[in-house]
């Protein structure tokens, strides 16, 4: 049985969502970023107890085929900017839309219906997230972070870095008190 598990977007949510699973006594066959492979078929009190001990931990359990839909296309997003060492070559709707068997614009709209924003927009937030999180690394420079993130120029990624953060990513990198937002608080 397919469980969804929404604000998943770590190996940390991961962990705590096995142990869950675990002190229920269910087995599982996969634990994905925002969703398990159960062995069992859960009864409705399995699934109300699961569900308050996920959201003991912030995670919460879904039902609403959208909402689900929704976190399986942020989870493809949040695990090909923060976490494969490079983004695709290809387009990310042809990316997005192979990994989750869906047409493109179907997705897209329902995206941008749901959450208010395009995908093209999440993405971008997301690449510049990670930006912030490579500059404070500073193991990287300016050109080396704009190929890693597929940017066509470092004045690409200067210019969108200004328009999501209001600076720019040298300004960024002289703050003292450098924010950054946790990946399952970016672009809700």
């Amino acid at each position: 049985m397919k469980l969804f598990i929404k604000y998943m977007v770590s190996a940390r949510c991961k962990m705590v969502v096995k142990e869950e699973l675990k002190k229920m006594g269910l087995h599982f066959i996969v634990v994905e970023l925002g969703e398990v492979d159960v062995m069992e078929t859960l009864s409705m009190e399995q699934r109300d107890e699961l569900k308050k001990g996920l959201l003991f931990s912030g995670l919460e359990l879904m039902d609403d085929k959208r909402a689900v839909l929704i976190e399986k296309i942020k989870n493809v997003i949040i695990e090909m900017v923060h976490y494969s060492d490079e983004l695709p070559k290809v387009n990310y709707s042809d990316y997005i839309s192979e990994k989750l068997h869906h047409d493109y614009t179907y997705l897209s709209n329902v995206f941008s219906e749901v959450k208010g924003i395009t995908i093209q927009q999440f993405i971008i937030i997301h690449k510049i997230e990670r930006a912030k999180e490579l500059l404070l690394y500073d193991e990287l420079n300016l050109t080396e972070i704009s190929y890693k993130l597929n940017y066509s120029s470092v004045a690409h990624l200067s210019n969108q870095f200004k328009k999501v953060t209001g600076l720019s990513p040298s300004h960024f990198k002289q703050l003292k008190d450098k924010h950054r937002s946790p990946i399952e608080e970016i672009g809700n």
